[in-house]
C-alpha cells in the first residue's frame, strides 16, 4: 500500500529534521582551523570542540529511545527540536570556546531527544511492514546526505559571511518542525509505559563521555598519560558498569536481549563503520587541504561536490538495489564498495593531486556509504515491536554518533602516533579501510533468513 499525502507530507519534514540533526555534526568541519585560530585552540581543544555535539549525541541516545517509548514521539520530538533551536542560537552568539562548546554539547541533548522520536512519528505514518521498511531503507541514507551537505554549506557560508551564520539551519529547521509538528499523528506509547532506568541512562552518558575525552585527549598527550589512561579507565569501569545494572535492572535501558540477534548486532557494526568512515573523510581532508595545501574554505568545500553528486545518485539506487538483492547483500557490497575508497585515500602523500590522488576515493566512498547505510537500516530496524521502537531507533542513532565521535577520536590518536601529519592521514584511512573490509564479510556471512528479520530477504517489499 502506498503513502498518502499527509504521509508523505510527514515523513519529508521528518526526514528534513534527521538529515539536519546529521548536518549539525559537521557543521564545524571545514571552518574548524578557523574558528581554532579565532579561539586559540590547541589540538585537543579542536578534536574535543569538533566531537561534543555527537558525543552528549550518542550518550544520551538510550534515554531519547527510552522516553520516546514512555511518553510517544510527537511530544518528545518538540522537546528536542526546542532545545536544538536555543542551543543554536547559543552557539551562533558564542564569545568564546567554552560558550561554544556547551551550546555544541547542548545541540546534541536535543539532538537526542528529536532522533528516536522522529524515527517512532515514522512508525505510524508508515506503519504496514513493507511501506515501513522502504521508509527506513531511505532514512538510512538521509545521515550521509546530511553530513555532505553539512561539509559543502560549511566552507560556503564560511567564505561568503561567517561560520556563525551556519548555525541558522539547524535554528530555522527546529522551528519550521515545531510549527508542523501538529500536523504529525498523536503517538501515543505503545503498550506498558517503561521506567526512565535514569541510573543506566546516567552510567552511559558518563562512560561515553568519559571514554571519549580519553581518546580526544591521547592527541596531544600521548596514550601513557595520566590524562588518558584516567578518562579511559573510568570509561571503561562505567560502561561495565552499566552492563552489569542492565543485567539487575527490572526494566533495563537496553535489554541484554536485544542485540542478541546476530543480523542487528552485525548491522549496527556496520553503521558504526561506515559512519567513522565519513566523519573521518571530511575531518581529514578538510585539514589537509587547508593546512597542507593551502586551499581556502570555499574551494575546500567544492572539492567535494563530487562526492556530494556520487552521494545522490547512489542513494536514488539504494533503496531499488536492495528491493532485487537484499538488505544484507546491499550493506556488504556498499561497505567493500567504501573500503576501496578509503584505500585509495590511504596513498595520500604531500603532493597528491586532487584529480588523481583524491577524486577516484571521494567517488567510491560515498557511492558504497548510501548503499551500506541504506541497507544497514533497514537489518538493524527489522522485526522490532511498536513498543521497543524508540529502543530501536535510539540503538541505531547511537551505532550512527560513535562513528563521527569516539571511532573518529581513535583514529585521529592513531593519526597523532604517526611523525608526519599527512602520513597519519593515510594511516587512519588505512585502518577505517581495513574496519569497513572486514565489516563487509561479516555482513555477508549473515544467514538468508532469521526469525526477526526474515522479512527483509523478499525484494519485493522493498520496490516503491
Amino acid at each position: 500500500m502506498g503513502a498518502t499525502t499527509a504521509a508523505r507530507s510527514g515523513f519529508a519534514l521528518l526526514g528534513g529534521v534527521q538529515a539536519t540533526l546529521i548536518f549539525t555534526i559537521m557543521i564545524l568541519s571545514v571552518p574548524l582551523p578557523l574558528v581554532a585560530r579565532e579561539f586559540g585552540l590547541g589540538p585537543s581543544g579542536v578534536l574535543l570542540l569538533s566531537a561534543a555535539y555527537g558525543l552528549s549525541f550518542s550518550s544520551l541516545l538510550l534515554l531519547g529511545g527510552r522516553l520516546t517509548d514512555r511518553h510517544g514521539g510527537r511530544p518528545v520530538l518538540r522537546a528536542g527540536l526546542a532545545l536544538l533551536a536555543v542551543a543554536s542560537l547559543g552557539c551562533a552568539l558564542a564569545p568564546g570556546q567554552s560558550a561554544l562548546l556547551a551550546g555544541r554539547f547542548a545541540q546534541g541533548v536535543g539532538a537526542a531527544l528529536a532522533a528516536p522520536a522522529a524515527v517512532a512519528v515514522v512508525r505510524v505514518l508508515r506503519p504496514e511492514p513493507a511501506d515501513h521498511r522502504r521508509a527506513m531503507a531511505t532514512w538510512g541514507g538521509l545521515s550521509v546526505l546530511g553530513a555532505t551537505a553539512g561539509n559543502l554549506l560549511s566552507g560556503a557560508v564560511t567564505a561568503w559571511v561567517s561560520w556563525r551564520w551556519l548555525f541558522a539551519v539547524p535554528v530555522l529547521v527546529s522551528l519550521l518542525g515545531l510549527a508542523r509538528s501538529g500536523s504529525l499523528p498523536p503517538t501515543a506509547p505503545a503498550g506498558r509505559r517503561p521506567a526512565l532506568d535514569l541510573r543506566g541512562a546516567a552510567l552511559a552518558t558518563a562512560g561515553v563521555c568519559a571514554a571519549s575525552y580519553g581518546l580526544v585527549a591521547s592527541t596531544e598527550h600521548g596514550w601513557s598519560a595520566p590524562a588518558v589512561i584516567g578518562p579511559l579507565a573510568v570509561g571503561l569501569a562505567l560502561l561495565l558498569g552499566f552492563a552489569a545494572a542492565q543485567r539487575r535492572a527490572a526494566d533495563p535501558l537496553l535489554p541484554a536481549g536485544f542485540l542478541t540477534d546476530r543480523r542487528r548486532a552485525t548491522a549496527l557494526a556496520a553503521v558504526t563503520a561506515t559512519a567513522t568512515a565519513t566523519a573521518l573523510t571530511f575531518l581529514m581532508l578538510a585539514l589537509y587541504l587547508q593546512q597542507q595545501r593551502g586551499w581556502g574554505t570555499l574551494a575546500t568545500s567544492a572539492a567535494f561536490l563530487p562526492y556530494a553528486a556520487a552521494l545522490l545518485l547512489a542513494g536514488r539506487l539504494a533503496a531499488p538495489l536492495t528491493a532485487r538483492h537484499g538488505a544484507a547483500a546491499v550493506t556488504a557490497a556498499g561497505l567493500a564498495l567504501a573500503a576501496a575508497g578509503l584505500g585509495l585515500l590511504a596513498g595520500l602523500t604531500p603532493g597528491s593531486g586532487y584529480a588523481t590522488g583524491l577524486l577516484p576515493g571521494l567517488l567510491l566512498l560515498p557511492a558504497g556509504a548510501a548503499a551500506a547505510f541504506a541497507g544497514s537500516a533497514v537489518l538493524a530496524t527489522g522485526g522490532v515491536p511498536p513498543e521497543r521502537t524508540g529502543l530501536a531507533a535510539g540503538v541505531l542513532n547511537t551505532a550512527m554518533e560513535l562513528g563521527p565521535t569516539t571511532g573518529v577520536a581513535a583514529l585521529m590518536a592513531l593519526a597523532a602516533t604517526r611523525p608526519t601529519v599527512v602520513g597519519g592521514y593515510a594511516a587512519a584511512f588505512a585502518a577505517a579501510a581495513a574496519g569497513l573490509a572486514l565489516t563487509a564479510v561479516a555482513v555477508a556471512a549473515l544467514p538468508r533468513t532469521s526469525t526477526t528479520t526474515a522479512s527483509t530477504d523478499h525484494p519485493e517489499e522493498y520496490s516503491s
